[in-house]
């Protein structure tokens, strides 16, 4: 999952961001209004955790610009140490997912942010099930085919999960090279990486049962279906 920090408190930013990466999460950061502006404008992100006070302007401003530019696939946590009511309803009303006051737990953003993928994307638990009996465990991080696990690489398993994530969806190397890596792909031949760990994990998941739900739709990218 790729997650932008929008923070100018460097101590607070610094230990998100490293709790984020441990947990296997892709980070970029901002500090200002305008760097995050910019990041946001250019990437696509999975959750953008926004600060209100920001040097050069004003979270909710922010907010109200990526959803006004049609950012919809990021989930927006607000994360401030205002508390009063108003700030809360403005934050929802403009489009935020949550909000989360200052101090906080990071296991408890963690929470919050799985909260959110699961009503996001309907899941009921932390649990995946698709394909051939295959069933991955999120939090684990572990993919199973019946009661035998399958191994696969970091790379492949964020890669597999995202595509399940969004099934019946098809997905763009760009696409997934942004979620995924952070890189910006110019053309399919910069993007043969992606295709590479495709085909290993058909390899390593034909090893158990069939793989014709892993799709790949011909000059655009790749589909899992139901």
């Amino acid at each position: 999952m790729h997650v932008l920090i929008v923070e100018d408190e460097k101590s607070l930013h610094d230990e998100v961001r490293q709790f984020l990466l441990e947990s296997q999460y892709l980070v970029d950061s901002a500090h200002t209004y305008g760097e995050a502006s910019e990041k946001i404008f250019v990437n696509s992100y999975d959750f953008v955790l926004l600060d209100l006070g920001l040097p050069g302007g004003d979270g909710l401003d922010l907010l109200r610009e990526a959803r006004r530019n049609d950012q919809q696939e990021a989930s927006f946590i607000i994360l401030t140490a205002r508390g009063a009511l108003d700030d809360r309803i403005k934050g929802l009303d403009l489009g935020a997912d949550d909000y989360l006051p200052k101090p906080f737990s990071l296991l408890e953003l963690q929470s919050r942010m799985q909260a959110i993928m699961r009503r996001k994307f309907g899941l009921k638990r932390q649990e995946i099930t698709f394909g051939s009996g295959f069933s991955m465990d999120v939090s684990g991080r572990v993919l199973r085919q019946g009661d035998q696990e399958v191994a696969l690489t970091k790379k492949e398993f964020d890669l597999l999960h995202y595509l399940v994530l969004h099934k019946n969806r098809v997905l763009t190397r760009l696409q997934l090279g942004e979620h995924l890596w952070g890189n910006v792909l110019e053309d399919d031949s910069d993007s043969n990486y992606i295709d590479v760990h495709i085909k290993n994990i058909r390899k390593k998941l034909s090893a158990f049962a069939p793989t014709d739900f892993l799709e790949t739709v011909r000059g655009i990218g790749y589909r899992v279906t139901e």
